[in-house]
């Protein structure tokens, strides 16, 4: 009986969706800012901003590859326990230690965490059937949502009815990701993986070193390292060398980019524009909300009857312009409303467009190949990010103040609309002057079309 369970598809899912749901159960981080810049840690807003936040973007960065073929070396399971382990030292530092070098090592280890999330999305891919894909990506992918807003709206409520201290909060935070860590050891560990431990299904067992079976599915051995890179550098390079799917990855690491930088940071923004009001007591319901509309939009996607491939970049230029008025207007209008709502709105539009590009990039690739497009967009992002980061924010850079910041953010995403909104246009006007030329051709080589003629 124990054995048919862990064989169900459910059993796995279920583990993961508990460890997704604890792990991202979180009521400090929408009133991160007031912690560290209150009585608990004492830091200036300038110590936050420019010297402790950066470091989360190098570290992402500086463990994103290795620990991307780590994970699929070590089959997963081993990197979410190490997620679990490693996100509870994060948690532990930010409640007991104290000072810039400690708050900056508390830093390096999430950005670890956040580098570790491919394992958590990846996991569920080698233990189930194919035909599951679709419904175990989306429990896994809700309940991390749910999560998020269940933490925010508990950490408003905590807040607001001022039943918990900050560090009461943290303490409760420990719990949720010990729950989290313990659940995570229950994994059943996969015995394929995307890369390493590739498993194929084919017609003829002639090749040398596979292994058949009699359900018609065959075992490669194990690839090597030297192996695996080439496999991956051709892939990526047959991935590639579609121009629509470039033009989608761009946009894809552009954004994310500035999305990054901009939720990042937004906190400190709400914190300078009036300072003198207890603003960050809204902090959690607006996470919350934010995070609601975004799911809710982005599930609307799924039903639009619109051909992407036509009218997809004219949208990215166009809802990115529109975040890039939410951002000006959270800069320079300075009322906290309008900082919220243009957060909630920039959030939801992210979200959208992020979806629309996740389906086009991944309506014509192999599951391993989508896992390639999507490592490699993220890293093109998150080296956009830390060019950014070290000339604007670092305080060995520019070291600018928040409105500086936000000034750059919005009109970052301004040139993205500019460019995409160009050439939307002239994607839509290639293909009207096409459909017209293919018009004209059928009906000059029509019979009744060349009678007349004669």
């Amino acid at each position: 009986m124990r054995s048919e369970l862990k064989s169900d598809w459910r059993y796995p899912t279920t583990l993961l969706c508990i460890y997704g749901f604890f792990s991202t159960v979180k009521p400090l981080e929408p009133f991160l800012i007031p912690f560290l810049t209150g009585s608990d840690k004492n830091l200036t807003t300038e110590q936050v901003n420019n010297q402790i936040f950066p470091v989360w973007t190098y570290s992402y960065l500086s463990v994103l590859v290795p620990v991307f073929l780590l994970t699929d070396w070590v089959r997963y399971k081993p990197v979410v326990v190490f997620q679990a382990i490693t996100l509870f030292v994060t948690t532990a530092m930010l409640l007991w230690a104290n000072g810039v070098p400690a708050m900056q090592a508390m830093q390096f280890f999430y950005g670890v965490v956040t580098a570790s999330e491919v394992a958590y999305f990846s996991y569920i891919y080698s233990v189930i059937d194919l035909k599951r894909y679709r419904k175990a990506t989306s429990y896994s992918r809700s309940i991390q949502l749910l999560g998020y807003t269940v933490g925010s709206v508990l950490g408003q409520l905590l807040v607001s009815l001022n039943l918990m201290s900050y560090r009461n909060m943290l303490v409760f935070t420990l719990v949720l990701t010990g729950i989290a860590l313990l659940t995570s050891c229950l994994l059943p560990m996969p015995q394929q993986s995307m890369f390493f431990h590739r498993k194929h299904t084919r017609q003829t067992t002639t090749t040398e070193g596979i292994e058949s079976h009699a359900d018609g599915t065959v075992d490669a051995t194990e690839q090597s390292c030297g192996q695996v890179l080439v496999q991956l550098w051709r892939d990526f390079r047959q991935c590639y060398s579609s121009r629509q799917l470039i033009y989608w990855s761009v946009w894809w690491a552009l954004a994310t980019c500035g999305y990054n930088q901009t939720v990042n940071y937004v906190q400190v923004l709400w914190e300078h524009v009036q300072p003198s009001q207890n603003v960050s007591i809204y902090n959690g319901g607006v996470e919350a909300v934010s995070n609601l509309m975004s799911a809710a939009t982005a599930y609307g996607i799924g039903f639009t009857e619109v051909r992407w491939d036509q009218w997809g970049e004219l949208a990215l230029g166009s809802f990115s312009g529109l975040g890039a008025v939410a951002l000006f207007l959270m800069t320079f209008i300075g009322n906290i409303w309008v900082c919220y709502t243009g957060y909630i709105v920039f959030k939801c539009l992210y979200m959208m467009l992020i979806t629309i590009a996740m389906y086009q990039i991944a309506a014509d690739l192999s599951m391993e190949r989508y896992a390639l497009v999507f490592g490699a967009n993220n890293f093109g992002a998150l080296v956009l990010q830390t060019i950014i980061t070290s000339v604007v924010v670092d305080s060995r850079g520019l070291a600018l103040s928040i409105i500086p910041q936000f000034t750059i953010y919005a009109s970052y995403f301004s040139v993205i609309a500019v460019v995409f909104l160009l050439r939307g246009l002239f994607t839509i006007w290639r293909a009207k002057r096409n459909k017209r030329e293919t018009t004209s051709s059928d009906i000059s080589d029509s019979p009744g079309f060349v009678e007349h003629r004669l």
